[in-house]
């Protein structure tokens, strides 16, 4: 009631009008948007829609993760939704690919929100699970020619993630933008069944003038769980280096079990983290993990300085050192580690367990894959400092140590 009083007083003070416009309330929403490809209506008549997207992930009204398709959607709420989708399209008589997009509440209710007559940002998970060239697709209908496809043919094949990566922090306001040079920019094409739609490069500018996303990043899978871990793997190999980005949030976001489980909606952010994302909290195997690779790094960067074209530098140095006993400073603590090597694996003794840790250390390189005790990481060497201070970026979150 309060709401409505000051709504209207606010209202008849601003615009001399106090009347208010009612809308109805849908709990725990889902933008859930369906892709219509038509042609011409008057000189063909056919239209299709190529299944659902998920866009659910957001911070302010803004897309961050899509999926394709809904985890929440049955096949006859689809059809609805598809049938409508297409029905709005022919009614305009439009021609080309576009997407309807619906809010959808908990008992499947979907309602009417804008359609945009365009190819959308996620577009490409579409792609993945109907094996349609969206923009072939556009060409073919602005030439007049018939669209190629029945309804019928249209598959769900598997299931395809994207993430949004933008030069942002997300530890202000889930994602403020940030400006700067790309220093250094590796895409992670090299992991299997990867995408990456981008229009920059190493050396290329973020600036104030463009919004700052750097690609979308689209991994693709046989099932939901497939291609979740294909994104996990392909984020702790994407490099991007001279601007804050948002690759620790779009991690954090994939793996947390609300996400896994599908139970999302448009306020899955301010749910999960509501006093703002604070980044990837470690746990005692992941810390562990993590000063077992700290300590590994660093002896082997000491062992590499004191070899010259793969010479020891002094011909008549003391028998080789196997074993160092070190502090390593973790956040606010201090953690005695005892490593030990052995060939090309090291023995890491860290709050009284042992960790086998073995990598091909190829320090030129800043992507580094381990191996701590049978589980592989992918870590990346980020700068080491005057005081011997080195940043690494672990399970998608930064670290110094």
């Amino acid at each position: 009631r309060e709401g409505f009083r000051f709504s209207s007083q606010e209202a008849a003070s601003s615009f001399g009008d106090d009347r208010l416009l009612i809308e109805k309330f849908i709990d725990n929403p889902r933008h859930i948007e369906i892709q219509v490809c038509t042609i011409l209506a008057d000189k063909h008549g056919n239209a299709l829609w190529l299944n659902e997207r998920e866009c659910s992930i957001q911070r302010r009204n803004q897309k961050v993760v899509e999926e394709a398709p809904s985890t929440f959607l049955d096949p006859e709420t689809r059809r609805a939704m598809g049938e409508q989708a297409v029905a709005l399209a022919k009614a305009v008589k439009y021609s080309s690919a576009g997407t309807v997009e619906f809010l959808v509440d908990s008992s499947k209710n979907f309602y009417f929100l804008e359609m945009n007559t365009r190819l959308q940002v996620e577009h490409p998970v579409t792609e993945c699970i109907t094996g349609l060239d969206l923009v072939q697709e556009m060409i073919r209908v602005a030439k007049g020619y018939p669209l190629r496809h029945k309804q019928a043919d249209i598959p769900i094949n598997g299931w395809a993630v994207e993430c949004r990566v933008y030069a942002e922090d997300p530890y202000k306001s889930f994602g403020l933008p940030s400006i700067g040079k790309l220093s250094q920019y590796q895409e992670p094409l090299h992991v299997p069944s990867v995408r990456v739609d981008s229009g920059i490069q190493q050396g290329s500018d973020i600036s104030i003038y463009y919004d700052p996303m750097i690609s979308k990043l689209i991994t693709y899978g046989s099932n939901r769980a497939e291609a979740l871990k294909r994104m996990e793997e392909a984020l702790d190999n994407y490099v991007i280096r001279g601007v804050a980005h948002n690759i620790s949030l779009l991690r954090e976001v994939i793996i947390h079990p609300r996400f896994v489980q599908g139970d999302i909606s448009t306020k899955f952010l301010p749910e999960v983290y509501p006093d703002g994302f604070k980044g990837h909290k470690l746990t005692d195997l992941e810390r562990r993990e993590l000063l077992a690779t700290a300590v590994s790094l660093y002896v082997s960067e000491q062992l590499r300085s004191q070899r010259f074209l793969g010479t020891p530098r002094i011909p008549i140095a003391k028998s080789k050192r196997r074993r160092w006993e070190l502090s390593v400073r973790l956040g606010d603590g201090i953690y005695p580690v005892a490593v030990s090597k052995d060939g090309s694996s090291f023995s890491v003794e860290v709050d009284g367990m042992k960790l086998n840790v073995t990598s091909e250390w190829n320090l030129a390189s800043p992507l580094l894959s381990v191996t701590i005790d049978g589980t592989q990481r992918t870590i990346q060497r980020i700068s080491r400092n005057a005081s011997g201070e080195t940043s690494i970026q672990f399970l998608g979150t930064v670290v110094s140590i």
